[in-house]
């Protein structure tokens, strides 16, 4: 067995104190064990080969994915938040032969196969599978701007190098205590939650997202999710921006949190330097950090003994990032390809935009497509103003656009009814950008029907091109107020 799964499955496997617990009580090494054995002697019994598992979170979604990197199997995560179609996307594109689920929860290609487990538990024969990248080990499965899952092949040493080279950063910050808060079919709880913790000796807890307050991909109940803070007094946490916004409201409000926090790693998505430095103001030990779901999780990460605000952190170890271009290129951490298309290179383009500065800290600038040009030559990523807007806790998102215009326009979603608190949120958040990059239009989208329209990916991360589209009209309404006021007063909100 690989020395590095020898060591996490030793540490929840062995050992007085019990390494998870989950949201049905604590997993003694004992039951962890029989766990990882049962579901090894089932793969055997079935011939699986590529096997797609898709639970809540909790010590048997744990069992299961130990069990697969101990048998070389394919394992292939599934966001439990995926709608009907893009699981069966899943199923298809990958060429699964096994499916593991809750009851009742059978996809397409294995609705006629009865289950006999008391999880829904079923498999198929299939003559040719879809060929896959030699070495492939995982298939996760990122939503693309189009709502369309594409599969990123990863090697089985990959992975595990990233684990190891954060589990040497978490043991000089003597963390033994984490909690996930993220799905565990996210890479980066998997990597940087789950195995780093494991190889580091630190206790797991991983209730199901539900207990904690969290339905869907994108949906939050505050109190749920603080009071979950207080029962589990985790020493490190990994958060999305909208989840540390949470915390600070918590803290706005009069809501103490726990004393015990170490370590709280923010990424995902882009972080506004305002809202990290609330938290730091506040006391929260938020580092942020960079990766992709392409190179394996966590690329560069911020630590206590060695930060800077504003930057993602110093790459990490086992990965070589350079600026070609403008753009961030990383070397050592490549995924195999993605499923279906040509191997990657070994030099990864990432299409992230950014730069170093002296100390050899990491800078992101936005995403090289979504870049704009106003009509005053002022070059603008909307994700930068963006986070400036979601940073205020009256908007929960938003998509901003300034193509060949003189001023930028948004569509925001908001979290309040009260339309003079929003307006106040873009007044702050446009206190705190230069003026061209400031929102001098904008209108408002109904929270449920901007995601029934699709306006959001299966993560929660808003897909800009649909945006435009559905609200095609309030944009145009919105660039014709620009238009007007700059006629009235014979200026432009941009200078």
């Amino acid at each position: 067995m690989n020395p590095l799964i020898e060591k996490m499955v030793s540490a929840c496997c062995s050992g007085t104190t019990p390494a998870i617990t989950d949201s049905t009580g604590s997993w003694s090494g004992d039951r962890m064990r029989n766990r990882i054995e049962y579901w090894l002697e089932r793969f055997e019994t079935m011939h699986s080969r590529r096997v797609a598992w898709s639970l809540p979170n909790g010590g048997e979604w744990i069992a299961i994915d130990l069990a697969l990197l101990i048998s070389g199997r394919i394992a292939v995560p599934v966001p439990d938040f995926f709608t009907h179609d893009q699981v069966n996307h899943v199923i298809e594109s990958a060429g699964i032969d096994t499916w593991i689920g809750l009851p009742g929860g059978n996809p397409a290609a294995f609705e006629q196969i009865p289950s006999t487990e008391a999880l829904t538990l079923v498999s198929r024969t299939l003559a040719e599978p879809p060929a896959v990248h030699a070495g492939t080990a995982k298939i996760t499965f990122t939503s693309g701007s189009t709502g369309a899952a594409r599969g990123v092949c990863l090697s089985r040493d990959k992975i595990l190098r990233a684990a190891e080279v954060l589990q040497q950063r978490f043991a000089d910050d003597n963390i033994r205590s984490h909690l996930c808060v993220l799905p565990l079919s996210l890479l980066l709880e998997n990597v940087a939650g789950v195995y780093a913790n494991l190889l580091n000796g630190s206790s797991l807890r991983v209730p199901m997202l539900s207990d904690i307050g969290m339905t869907g991909s994108s949906t939050l109940d505050i109190p749920r999710f603080i009071k979950a803070q207080h029962e589990a007094l985790p020493q490190s946490i990994i958060l999305v921006p909208q989840l540390l916004l949470a915390l600070l409201g918590a803290l706005q409000q009069g809501i103490a949190l726990p004393k015990s926090y170490r370590f709280i790693a923010v990424g995902g998505a882009r972080v506004a330097p305002h809202l990290l430095h609330l938290a730091q103001a506040a006391g929260l030990p938020v580092q942020e950090g960079y990766g992709l779901s392409e190179c394996g999780s966590v690329v560069a990460l911020n630590m206590p003994d060695a930060s800077r605000p504003g930057s993602v952190g110093r790459p990490l170890d086992h990965v070589d990032i350079s600026i070609r271009d403008g753009e961030i290129h990383v070397a050592g951490a490549s995924m195999l390809g993605y499923l279906g298309g040509p191997a990657a290179p070994a030099i990864l383009p990432t299409g992230d935009l950014g730069h170093f500065d002296a100390d050899g800290y990491l800078f992101i600038d936005g995403r090289r497509k979504n870049c704009f040009i106003t009509s005053y030559g002022r070059n603008v990523n909307p994700e930068w103003v963006e986070s400036e807007l979601t940073a205020q806790p009256e908007i929960a998102l938003a998509s901003v656009f300034g193509e060949a215009l003189p001023g930028n326009i948004a569509v925001i979603v908001p979290r309040t009814t009260d339309l003079s608190a929003i307006t106040k949120a873009v007044s702050a958040a446009n206190a705190r950008l230069p003026d061209y990059a400031r929102v001098a239009q904008w209108d408002i989208a109904d929270p449920e029907e901007f995601r029934n329209v699709g306006c959001l990916t299966s993560t929660g991360k808003v897909r800009r091109d649909k945006v435009a589209d559905v609200y095609a009209r309030m944009l145009e309404t919105c660039t014709s107020r620009l238009a007007s006021e700059s006629l009235t007063t014979g200026s432009s909100h941009v200078l």
